[in-house]
């Protein structure tokens, strides 16, 4: 069991806690502090001072009145150097706020604060420490248990009050943020609201584990997005970062990682390293963070301002200067003593400052205080001689390191700089006042001084005011609390410069940040700059190029790959091919629809094919009218004039064809292509197909010595009904397809860059009437051939045979060509003229020479010859072959005896053909029979 009586145990009241906490107290003070005290803590506790201020409500205060112990001190929980900024300053604006609150009428009328002021050391174990102590003075109560035994002493029950000590109604402080999270967590066990000025965690937001914590600062889930986005407006897509160990740093970074994350930033490289680490932690720190250049330039540092320094330490050690662009939080801010004597290693670095303005007023204060006057501050006198580098003979903390004797009449002015927290130290000063201030107005009302209700304070109640006050802080700015105890953002972005007009280094305000809000000078950022530093792994792909990320790698390193010409960019990383009919529009970014091709009228080949076409109309008709004209004479009456009609429409009908063709497919011109195309061939190869099986039947009849049966279906009209059977057998066959296959206009896609408009003929559509005319084709070059030996004064047959010939070379021609390439349009348009120009010119052209050029040739005697043997075909008229009338009989003897080995045929008529034959077959029954419309009788 420990003394008592040297470890002076608290006391407590069991009216107002738990019974548990009575006995909780003792507990704690024997085991967290009991191996303390066993290892001479006594000493080093007694040797913390402590500024008191007397007053009617004490309100703690924790400030870092000296540096955090080093690596190898941190057991003995020896401080560091007295601090200027961070502690005495600090110590000083709580006692001269505290003065301004109690002489101000307006706020806390006929109440005064007091205040208890300890030093954390910026160390979590020396700041427990203190915080224990203000748990001492904050368990006491004046409040009656209903068992009579109010007070417990030491862990046991008393009925009377311990000696007078005032309980501490919140605490203001600590500064960092890992301290304050483990100053948090024992205070708020018994109800005591805490106040911080710089303490930013983001986990000291979470209200479910930190219920009594507010601070006058945001949260650092601002402050990384406000340095996040001065990245991203540099484009600085490739970053290091390194964080002070400890709550502040690995929560800050933890916040600027995710946000970058989501922003598509990549971290290099990401470490993290103790403020008062040695010297070879920091110069491992530096090559690695060396290890990542030349691309990895920028490195965003959030951290405390002495990790700062130790990395500008071992820059100059290793002689680097300039490679990097530092971004710092505001643990760096606008320091100097972060900075002093590595200007030029720090030189450009960007960093982020609390938003508040010089509190010109503490500056007054402050640089009047002087060392035998100044008695409130326990610490002055040791700050004295560490800042004038003297000492002070006699006095309890005489440092005899100096050996320059302090006069009393140094002045603060020299090298004066001000907190850059000093206005957050204030605010919260006065945000604990403001809360005391509406709790007094609202439980004491018009009572003067503290009623009952506030004596004690009730720390849970009030919590709830300070959550609610709101007023102006002392630059002007608007204080108050959201639901989580945090302030809005408002940051000033400081760039250290060298300024000539000061011959120095000095921070410059280049922008700000105000709740989201980015504003940002590039001139003045630029001051001293020819270029802005580049921090990217991989550079910006062109147009028309994706981001092809490496294994490995992170999303910022990437190599681009090119899409293919018919892709768009999707995204970043992602081509995507167009549909079908879509084009990649000029920016690649999106498809656009094709512009639907079909053959103009315009185009070289539409104009050739037409005038072809035209031409190929006028001979048409021209012909056709001749022939009407003469119809009657010999040369149109010996060629078949009905097949000769149906063969000049089917001709007609082919040059109208390309005209269907060229024209923008609709599903009027659909049906005409697929009906016409066909439905000419065949009107001229079935009237061909007739008329030279007629001719091969006729020569088979002929060589027959006996005629027993004259050859059926030889008249005109069954030539004319036999052809348009063969017609009506490809209509079928198209109409047929058509029920099957609607014609249509659809899209035709032969490469990916192109779109045509076409009618929707399958290969069925095209083959079936194709093959069907192939056979029309077959036969009739058939027949030609067969009869190619006709006399010469009968060859026509000759002609048609020429005919079929260059006919199946023309489709023979167009099968592969049509199959084989993407111009079936004019391909189909070409073949049908030619074919129809074929026939037309080797079957009429003939005829028309005779009747326009050598009419004297248009005559009976012109078919005539000697050498032939006349075979009449009649028409019904004529005598029967087989008759054996005596007549018939007779004519025939005499003519055979008259004969002199050949019979005189003469000129053709109607319904005779003139065959190579020595025999005459049957005769016809009458001198002057009836024509047939197919050739001229004899006389």
């Amino acid at each position: 069991m420990l003394n008592m009586a040297r470890l002076k145990m608290p006391w407590v009241s069991c009216g107002h806690f738990p019974l548990f906490l009575c006995l909780f107290l003792p507990t704690l003070s024997s085991h967290a502090l009991g191996n303390i005290y066993k290892r001479s803590a006594v000493q080093r506790a007694a040797a913390r001072s402590v500024a008191r201020m007397d007053g009617d409500v004490i309100i703690g205060a924790l400030f870092s009145v000296h540096h955090q112990p080093s690596a190898e001190r941190v057991a003995d929980r020896k401080c560091g150097d007295v601090r200027e900024q961070y502690g005495i300053q600090r110590v000083e604006a709580m006692f001269y706020t505290l003065d301004r609150i109690n002489a101000d009428q307006n706020l806390l009328p006929n109440i005064t604060l007091g205040c208890e002021i300890r030093d954390s050391c910026w160390h979590s174990s020396v700041a427990l420490e203190q915080s224990i102590e203000f748990i001492r003075d904050s368990l006491i109560s004046i409040r009656d248990d209903k068992d009579g035994s109010k007070w417990c002493i030491d862990g046991t029950p008393s009925n009377q009050p311990p000696p007078s000590k005032k309980p501490i109604a919140g605490v203001i402080g600590p500064g960092s943020s890992s301290v304050a999270i483990q100053v948090q967590n024992l205070l708020q066990l018994f109800n005591i609201p805490q106040i911080a000025y710089s303490a930013t965690s983001i986990d000291l937001s979470d209200k479910t584990l930190f219920k009594y914590f507010l601070r006058v600062v945001p949260s650092d889930t601002l402050q990384a997005r406000a340095m996040l986005d001065i990245v991203k407006h540099y484009n600085w897509t490739y970053v290091s970062a390194v964080h002070t160990e400890g709550n502040y740093g690995e929560s800050g970074m933890e916040a600027f990682k995710e946000l970058a994350a989501e922003e598509g930033l990549c971290i290099a490289h990401s470490d993290k390293i103790y403020s008062n680490a040695g010297e070879k932690h920091f110069d491992r720190l530096l090559k690695k963070l060396r290890e990542r250049l030349p691309k990895a330039r920028v490195v965003v540092c959030f951290c405390e301002g002495m990790t700062v320094r130790g990395l500008l330490m071992a820059m100059r050690r290793r002689e680097v200067s300039g490679e990097f662009q530092l971004i710092g939080s505001d643990g760096w801010a606008d320091r100097d003593e972060v900075v002093e004597g590595y200007e030029q290693e720090a030189d450009a670095g960007i960093t982020m400052k609390l938003q508040t303005e010089e509190v010109q007023s503490f500056n007054d204060y402050f640089l009047k205080l002087r060392l035998d006057t100044n008695t409130r501050n326990p610490w002055f006198a040791e700050f004295w001689q560490y800042r004038f580098q003297c000492r002070i003979p006699g006095h309890p903390q005489e440092n005899h390191n100096y050996q320059k004797i302090c006069t009393g009449n140094e002045s603060l002015k020299d090298n004066y700089v001000q907190d850059s927290k000093m206005g957050f130290v204030i605010n919260a000063i006065y945000a604990m006042a403001h809360g005391l201030h509406d709790m007094h107005k609202e439980l004491c009302q018009d009572h003067v001084g503290l009623c009952e209700a506030m004596d004690p304070i009730d720390g849970s109640k009030l919590l709830d005011y300070l959550l609610k006050t709101s007023f102006s802080g002392v630059s002007g700015e608007e204080i108050y609390f959201d639901v989580n105890g945090d302030s809005p953002g408002r940051y000033d972005i400081m760039n250290l410069q060298y300024v000539e007009e000061l011959g120095r280094y000095d921070y410059i305000k280049v922008g700000s940040w105000h709740e989201g809000l980015l504003s940002i000078s590039d001139y003045k950022l630029m001051a001293n700059r020819t270029e802005m530093v580049r921090s990217v792994c991989s550079e910006p792909c062109s147009k028309g190029q994706i981001k092809v990320i490496r294994k490995g790698e992170v999303s910022c390193c990437w190599i681009c790959t090119t899409c293919k010409d018919n892709e768009y960019v999707q995204d970043e990383f992602t081509c995507r091919a167009c549909d079908l009919g879509w084009w990649p529009d000029d920016e690649l970014a999106e498809c656009k629809p094709l512009p639907l091709k079909y053959l103009e009228w315009s185009s070289v080949e539409s104009i050739i094919a037409v005038v072809f076409s035209c031409l190929g109309i006028l001979v048409t008709l021209f012909v056709t009218f001749i022939f009407i004209q003469y119809r009657d004479t010999p040369v149109v009456k010996s060629s078949s004039r009905e097949l000769c009609y149906i063969i000049l429409a089917g001709i007609f009908l082919g040059y109208i064809c390309p005209f269907t063709l060229i024209a923008r497919p609709t599903v009027i011109s659909c049906y005409l292509q697929r009906l016409l195309v066909g439905l000419s061939s065949s009107m001229c190869y079935s009237a061909l197909v007739t008329k030279t099986n007629r001719i091969a039947r006729i020569l088979a009849g002929s060589k027959k010595k006996i005629c027993t049966r004259k050859p059926r279906f030889m008249s005109a009209w069954a030539q004319v009904v036999m052809a348009f059977i063969l017609i009506s057998l490809q209509l079928a066959v198209e109409v047929t397809l058509i029920v099957l296959e609607p014609p249509e206009p659809v899209k035709s896609y032969p490469s990916i860059r192109e779109v045509y408009l076409i009618c929707n003929t399958s290969n069925l559509g095209v083959v079936a009437p194709l093959g069907y005319n192939g056979l029309l084709i077959m036969s009739c070059t058939y027949y030609a051939f067969k009869t190619r030996n006709v006399p010469a004064n009968f060859n026509e047959a000759k002609y048609i045979a020429f005919t079929m010939y260059t006919t199946c070379i023309i489709w023979l021609a167009f099968v592969p060509i049509y199959f084989g390439s993407n111009y079936k349009i004019i391909t189909t348009s070409f073949s049908v003229s030619l074919s129809v120009t074929v026939a037309l010119s080797c079957m009429f052209t003939p005829k028309m020479y005779i009747i326009i050029a050598k009419p004297e040739r248009n005559v009976r005697s012109a078919f005539t010859t000697s050498d032939v043997v006349r075979m009449h075909v009649g028409d019904g008229k004529v005598a029967p072959c087989q008759s054996n009338s005596i007549l018939n009989m007779f004519r025939r003897k005499k003519k055979n005896n008259n004969a002199t080995g050949s019979t005189k045929c003469q000129t053709p008529g109607e319904g005779v053909e003139c065959v190579p034959q020595t025999v005459c077959a049957c005769e016809e029954a009458s001198s002057r029979p009836e024509s047939d419309g197919g050739h001229t009788t004899p006389n």
